[in-house]
């Protein structure tokens, strides 16, 4: 029996080697991006979508696949305001141009803008709640997601 496992255990170990290379090659590596906006700055919201749209042609280009969730926090959260967002009709048009983009909005900043306001603030449709949007972030990059903050 162990003779067995020693004749086997080189094959094994060097499978689970090759594997991730194999998949890389074969295209199957999924990238994935998160995108931070935390200032109430068009000139940043725009940088933060075109960047979304550039890692988006670029991937598209290679043949591999790309993930990109863009989180909006504190004064950020105003990109994603269906009442004051200054890139509001950018950001739809993503729901209808790219299926690979997320839109997550701070569930801690939204409760506190609803509170100020005295109303529940409305998000544009395609925008997505996570309780917490600096939490989201450092998951995802524990999960192993790259981080750009522009």
């Amino acid at each position: 029996m162990k003779q067995n496992i020693t004749r086997i255990l080189p094959v094994l170990l060097l499978a689970a080697l090759l594997l991730p290379l194999g998949q890389a090659l074969a295209g199957e590596k999924v990238h994935n991006v998160v995108l931070q906006v935390n200032d109430n700055d068009p000139a940043r919201m725009n940088l933060v979508l075109n960047n979304a749209a550039n890692l988006n042609a670029y991937y598209q280009d290679k043949g591999e696949p790309i993930e990109i969730e863009i989180v909006a926090y504190g004064p950020g959260l105003m990109m994603l305001r269906a009442d004051k967002s200054p890139v509001k009709e950018r950001v739809l048009s993503f729901s209808d141009n790219f299926d690979n983009v997320t839109f997550n909005a701070c569930g801690n900043t939204h409760a506190k803008m609803s509170k100020k306001a005295g109303k529940e603030i409305e998000l544009v449709s395609n925008a997505v709640m996570v309780p917490a949007g600096v939490v989201h972030i450092m998951e995802r990059q524990e999960e192993g997601w790259s981080y750009v903050k522009p």
